[in-house]
């Protein structure tokens, strides 16, 4: 896609286009104004009629004097785009319904704010070739620490859309709350989903605190449906994470013969990361995972299905008899071994049903954690080449080995990504400035990284105005991250057009932190 920028184009558009040249003549778009459209563009050609005629813009219907017209370009890709805008017509190009959509949050952007609409809007003549620099553009949304729900969930989506991000990441298991339906085991959400109590306080992970309340929820299968159809109808895959071997607290909770130690425990209060783990070695709880999956497969149309994979705490394998048994039977010299042992079996098993493994980085056997053993962490297992790793700490060594294996990479570093980290150790400026491609990585290795995702962890942030402080105005700038190339990424333009598009947050009930703000704490770093 080409970088060149013809004039001076102010856009104002979220994230920016990569290629924009200016063209003579401006286009008046009021009532005589129809709308063509073919079969194929039918549903998103209805979408911008309905929010022209909101705006205060009515058009015609069908063809007239002058149109918005959608038009088919094969040779585009999904979800490349093409925006003409002359005197005569605003012609929208795309090879199907992908690019249209994001043509559409370009076109809508492009509408001047707080204009007077009763005369029609002017619209600046130019030409937009637009597509993403990466193919993962993900947001990750964590509901196992602090429940949502699915109108809460809705608004992120919707400003996701907006932003041209395409993969929800939905964490809905961990140690604190299980929070999705699963019809053959009922105790995962009746026992699993409900903790007695949560931890609170400003020591945060030291803090002695709990609220004293129960804190529950979970999502019915019918309600994932929705939620799922909502997604993709605004072009975003929900890519769902149950985690497994470890951060496995609340269902070993609901069903304790899972667990490796088979004792009875309860949903964990407070938050950090906990010893209990599943019992890889015992065929039934192979059986349960394989179970689960299915359930969750049918739930979920995406290809990838994430497994979490990190944070394994190994002190219960290497206690347990029957694990010990099961590794020698296997010739498993360390835990880390049987980690990726019992990582690959399941990518085989996803693979069996047409889908494909995703995890933390952990998966490759790796060392990243202090309380882990040296000597439990030596691995002479290979990961499946099928698994697209999830990196969200490690050194540029690690994923230059990880991508001239042939891994793919979606590239979370947690010092650049984490949206509950305070905006004193992410501000905005350090957000916008990510780069997924590590420096020094080997340019031949570059096509491996697809992409990122900003994830944002809940345990401190229970209401809905600390989780919308935490995300914007951060987001935006990880959706220029995933879609601008650098020769496009301008930080002091960015900014502008942040401040103009923070209005529609405004309008729509979203709490955000104040740019300005932003801003100064960038600056005094």
């Amino acid at each position: 896609m080409s970088g060149i920028c013809f004039g001076q184009v102010n856009v104002n558009v979220l994230p920016h286009p990569n290629h924009i040249e200016l063209l003579r003549g401006n286009f008046l778009l009021d009532e005589k104004t129809g709308i063509v459209s073919n079969e194929e563009s039918e549903g998103v050609a209805a979408e911008l009629h309905f929010y022209l005629r909101d705006l205060g813009v009515p058009l015609q219907e069908g063809k007239a004097d002058k149109n918005i017209v959608f038009e088919k370009k094969a040779v585009l890709g999904k979800e490349e785009y093409e925006i003409n805008i002359d005197k005569k017509e605003v012609r929208l190009l795309a090879s199907g319904v992908t690019g249209w959509f994001y043509g559409i949050q370009t076109l809508k952007q492009l509408i001047p704010k707080d204009t007077e609409r009763s005369q029609g809007v002017v619209l600046s003549g130019m030409r937009i070739v637009d597509g993403p620099r990466f193919s993962w553009r993900a947001f990750m949304l964590d509901e196992s620490r602090h429940f949502r729900g699915k109108e809460g969930v809705k608004v992120l989506l919707d400003e996701m859309a907006r932003l041209k991000m395409n993969v929800f990441h939905w964490h809905l298991v961990d140690d604190q709350g299980w929070r999705v339906e699963i019809k053959k085991y009922p105790l995962l959400t009746q026992i699993g989903g409900t903790r007695s109590s949560t931890q609170v306080g400003p020591e945060k992970y030291d803090s002695p605190i709990q609220t004293g309340e129960r804190h529950s929820g979970f999502y019915t299968q019918e309600e994932i449906k929705e939620i799922v159809q909502y997604a993709a109808e605004k072009q975003i895959t929900v890519v769902p994470e149950i985690e497994m071997p470890g951060h496995a607290s609340a269902a070993i909770a609901s069903y304790p013969w899972l667990g490796a130690s088979k004792e009875k425990i309860d949903v964990p209060t407070t938050f950090g990361v906990f010893y209990n783990v599943y019992d890889v070695s015992d065929p039934k709880v192979i059986g349960f995972l394989q179970d689960v999956l299915d359930e969750i497969m049918a739930l979920f149309p995406s290809e990838v299905i994430h497994i979490g994979g990190d944070e394994v705490k190994y002190d219960q394998w290497k206690e347990s008899p029957s694990i010990q048994a099961y590794m020698a039977e296997k010739g498993l010299s360390t835990p880390a071994e049987l980690q990726v042992y019992f990582t690959n079996n399941i990518s085989a098993y996803l693979q069996s049903k047409g889908r494909r493994m995703m995890g933390w980085n952990e998966i490759l056997g790796l060392n990243l954690h202090h309380y882990q053993d040296e000597s439990d962490t030596q691995s002479d297992q290979e990961l499946a080449k099928e698994s697209v790793v999830h990196f969200w700490k490690g050194d540029l060594a690690m994923a230059t080995e990880a991508a001239s294996s042939d891994y793919d990479i979606v590239n979370s570093l947690h010092s650049n990504t984490y949206l509950n980290y305070a905006y004193r150790n992410i501000p905005l400026q350090m957000a916008y400035e990510y780069n997924p491609v590590p420096e020094g990585l080997d340019a031949r290795y570059h096509e491996k990284v697809i992409g990122l995702g900003c994830q944002m962890w809940t345990e401190w942030a229970p209401s809905k105005g600390q989780l919308h402080y935490q995300i914007f105005p951060r987001i935006a700038a990880y959706a220029e991250v995933g879609w601008t190339t650098l020769k496009q990424k301008d930080y002091t333009r960015f900014l502008s057009n942040l401040e103009l598009y923070s209005k529609g947050w405004a309008e729509r009930g979203i709490y955000f932190a104040p740019i300005p703000l932003a801003q100064s704490i960038e600056k005094s770093n």
